[in-house]
């Protein structure tokens, strides 16, 4: 079976809405959330605080500008 993270053409964007107490509070929790999903190089894209917590869009990118793209190979891995 082809390793699914391999099909993901640029990036992977996860957006949710957090309960916390400050924009600082809802970059940091999704950043760990995105940690512990296998996501380590993610950045924080959006932020907006509404009432009794925040909307967050965290962005990983699986292939940046100039990488070898595994997609076009089907998903395969090289090698």
């Amino acid at each position: 079976m082809k390793e699914p993270i391999n099909l993901v053409m640029d990036a992977i964007d996860v957006e949710t809405f957090l309960a916390c107490t400050s924009e600082e509070e809802a970059r940091n929790t999704m950043l760990e959330i995105m940690k512990r999903m296998g996501l380590n190089e993610a950045e924080i894209v959006f932020v907006e605080t509404i009432g009794p917590g925040a909307r967050v869009r965290a962005r990983c990118y699986v292939h940046k500008p100039g990488d070898e793209y595994r997609w076009l190979r089907g998903g395969r891995k090289h090698g």
